[in-house]
């Protein structure tokens, strides 16, 4: 069976879900259940029965990792357990050294220990799959060439720092362990279950409830955006397929900036879901200050994947965020569950200053 850590996040409970309807392979899933962690999105793996475990715990428990590991014969780590959002990063950037450095390292040794005394046709065939971010390239003018798995590591943030030191953590334990090691670099995720801090989930609720659509500086800043259910599919790919010890960029080859994205939002909604007086959702869009250090252009180059693996992405944007949009419009319970009084007071708190 494999294991998947921060499989009860927006990516890891939409790749969990996916692997269960692909595949007779039993999972466990690892999650220590922070605010972006969420049962909810996995109620559909309850028909799985025996094929489906869920473990509430951290990535930083080696001892627990350990014991998952050495009890349940893993054959394959996928790593999704990280903090991800670079607002949250900015206000409180310890969380995400704990997790994504120090968690990663934990992981790192636990897994090293595990694969150290498998048998020799079983070390061959195991893998950690270590899912990262493109966000540790740094930032692109609008002429620049997209990002390229060998482009030099220059992140932004605290968030994309944290990760890029995960992903040197991880190239260190291939080449000084001999640990069997893939990584991934993504593209701005979107689709079902995607937690209502970032842009697209955010947009689509506050447009609905009546609220205003915050839009980051001139909002211009360019963003690559991949449909979950396409990265989902790629990872699975890599596992499979991918050379030990590379890397390999996943992107939906779908630049937009921010604003034009918000636009066709509006526009999907005004179809789908029209307000009462007859206005534009885009009246409610609020132009806000600029967050501290906002990279202006993100782009992936996914032609590895494609040329080595055989993959690319099976939706447009326009398909995609359309599902994206009807996805939220008919799973308004899920979204209760999701917007409690918690994640409320950190949007005021975030976004009331900045209006």
């Amino acid at each position: 069976m494999i294991l998947i850590t921060g499989g009860a996040g927006f990516i890891g409970s939409n790749f969990v879900l996916d692997w269960l309807a692909a595949s007779d392979e039993p999972i466990i899933n690892l999650d220590k259940l922070t605010y972006a962690g969420n049962l909810h999105n996995l109620q559909q793996a309850q028909s799985a029965g025996s094929r489906y475990q869920f473990v509430k715990g951290d990535i930083a428990d080696s001892t627990l990792v350990g014991q998952l590991l050495d009890a349940n014969a893993i054959r394959a780590v996928v790593n999704f357990a990280a903090e991800s959002h670079v607002d949250r990063s900015i206000l409180g950037p310890e969380d995400f050294i704990q997790t994504n450095i120090v968690g990663t390292f934990r992981l790192l040794e636990a897994v090293r220990a595990h694969h150290k005394n498998l048998s020799s046709d079983a070390a061959k065939a195991f893998r950690f799959l270590h899912v990262s971010t493109d966000e540790v390239y740094g930032s692109l003018s609008k002429t620049d060439p997209a990002f390229t798995e060998d482009k030099r590591y220059e992140p932004n943030s605290p968030y994309s720092a944290s990760k890029a030191a995960s992903d040197h953590l991880v190239r260190a334990y291939h080449h000084t362990y001999g640990l069997p090691v893939l990584t991934t670099n993504c593209s701005n995720n979107y689709g079902p279950y995607h937690f209502p801090e970032k842009l697209i989930p955010l947009c689509i609720l506050n447009a609905l409830a009546g609220k205003a659509l915050p839009i980051y500086g001139d909002g211009q800043q360019i963003r690559d955006w991949l449909y979950v259910k396409d990265h989902c599919s790629a990872i699975r790919r890599v596992l499979e397929k991918g050379a030990l010890g590379e890397v390999y960029n996943i992107g939906g080859w779908n630049e937009k900036p921010n604003l034009d994205v918000v636009h066709t939002l509006c526009d999907i909604l005004d179809e789908l879901s029209p307000r009462t007086d007859g206005h534009s959702y885009r009246t409610q869009i609020t132009f806000v200050t600029d967050r501290p250090g906002h990279d202006r252009r993100y782009a992936i180059d996914a032609s590895k994947l494609e040329r080595e693996l055989g993959w690319k992405p099976a939706e447009t944007f326009e398909s995609g965020i359309r599902k994206t949009v009807r996805w939220y419009l008919d799973n308004t319970a899920w979204v209760d569950t999701v917007t409690s009084g918690a994640y409320r007071e950190w949007v005021d708190k975030h976004y009331g200053h900045r209006s």
